[in-house]
């Protein structure tokens, strides 16, 4: 399935929930496979993907929310491995940076979030984001600039807490 892992990464980012992801995920392939005659050959089936996803996100966020069922499959963690080049300290310096940014990121207004992630963890020109979120991209490059403002901001604040 073409964008699957990209898709589930951005889905994952704006739920905060991995089964959520999952479900907007699997409905985004639903309504691509549906409204495929509406896709314009030629033009960007990534930025058309995302858009469906993000939409749907949109939309059906409470949806999901009422919908949301518990998992029957336990979920079992095997034992870690330690790897050599690790240390315990290591690892927690990793893992108190990764929370840190991750903190950062989840207090961005969601249209700030989204620019960024698609952005930098997604790797989408201006344009394609543009073309993802239906906006011009001008506005692209603005909200970008304010969400590293932002973001970067938050890092302060989180840091000094």
């Amino acid at each position: 399935m073409p964008l699957f892992d990209q898709l589930y990464n951005f889905a994952h980012w704006l739920t905060q929930n991995r089964e959520e992801a999952e479900d907007l995920v699997q409905e985004t392939y639903a309504k691509a496979l549906k409204g495929f005659s509406s896709f314009q050959l030629g033009t960007n089936f990534r930025a058309w993907m995302y858009r469906i996803l993000r939409n749907t996100f949109l939309t059906s966020r409470t949806g999901l929310r009422a919908t949301m069922s518990v998992s029957l499959d336990a979920e079992e963690d095997g034992p870690e491995v330690a790897v050599e080049s690790t240390t315990p300290e290591t690892i927690l310096i990793e893992r108190s940076s990764q929370h840190l940014v991750q903190s950062a990121i989840d207090e961005l207004p969601m249209h700030l979030r989204e620019i960024l992630l698609l952005c930098e963890v997604e790797e989408m020109s201006y344009q394609e984001i543009a073309e993802t979120l239906s906006i011009p991209a001008g506005t692209v490059m603005s909200r970008l600039w304010r969400a590293r403002k932002a973001l970067r901001s938050n890092l302060q604040k989180l840091q000094t807490r």
